[in-house]
């Protein structure tokens, strides 16, 4: 369901909205449909629950991996490959960049402003309700904008990743619809799906499209 629109596509959101784990699926659902497929993890902020921690699995589904530098060593010095710019001139690769999680981490991305804007980029901000910062539409506005204003690139869609890990149920996914509806018609940007990681309680009753995740980056530390 990814493949039309842009091959680009970057991910942005508020700490523990979930965009990494879409990241890594949206990334393996295009690579699914038969297109190369590359992952850009531009989290030079935080350390945890970052794509270049699943450098196997992406490798394993024919995803090729860029991260910073330094990425997943004790040196703390986020520094960016000149490798991420071979993604734009490539026609027929699909990239999706995750971006770090709030509006410093999305400075990352001022580096390729000029490359984005020429090759044509969809900014999808992922919102989860239930963390901090994103349980309201002033609040979820008020964190896109900035982000948007950091990467200097303006916000294209919104995904609901609403989710109270393994308490989700329909109802938690309806909730976050409904406030991601609120923030669609505030700022006139499409919701374009609602993600959840739990079986059978996706597509809702609206016609917004499910995407259906795995749950790749949780550890069994963090398990209920």
């Amino acid at each position: 369901m990814w493949t039309t629109g842009s091959r680009i596509k970057i991910l942005v959101g508020h700490y523990g909205s979930g965009k990494t784990e879409l990241a890594l699926n949206m990334a393996r659902s295009i690579r699914g449909a038969g297109y190369r497929t590359a992952l850009v993890d531009l989290d030079i902020v935080n350390p945890f629950f970052r794509s270049a921690e699943q450098g196997a699995w992406l490798d394993a589904n024919g995803i090729r991996l860029l991260a910073p530098t330094f990425a997943l060593t004790a040196v703390d010095i986020p520094a960016l490959p000149a490798e991420i710019l071979s993604v734009f001139p490539d026609k027929e690769l699909h990239t999706v960049f995750d971006v770090g999680g709030d509006d410093a981490g999305a400075l990352a991305l001022g580096r390729y402003n000029r490359q984005f804007i020429e090759n044509g980029y969809e900014l999808i901000y992922v919102v989860n309700i239930f963390r901090p910062r994103s349980g309201s539409v002033q609040e979820i506005m008020d964190m896109m904008n900035r982000v948007s204003e950091c990467a200097r690139l303006k916000p294209t869609g919104l995904i609901n990743n609403s989710n109270l890990g393994n308490l989700t149920d329909r109802k938690t996914v309806e909730e976050g619809h409904a406030l991601l509806k609120a923030v669609s018609r505030e700022s006139g940007l499409p919701l374009l799906a609602d993600s959840a990681a739990v079986p059978g309680l996706l597509p809702l009753d609206d016609g917004t499209p499910g995407f259906l995740i795995d749950r790749v980056t949780k550890p069994e530390w963090m398990e209920l």
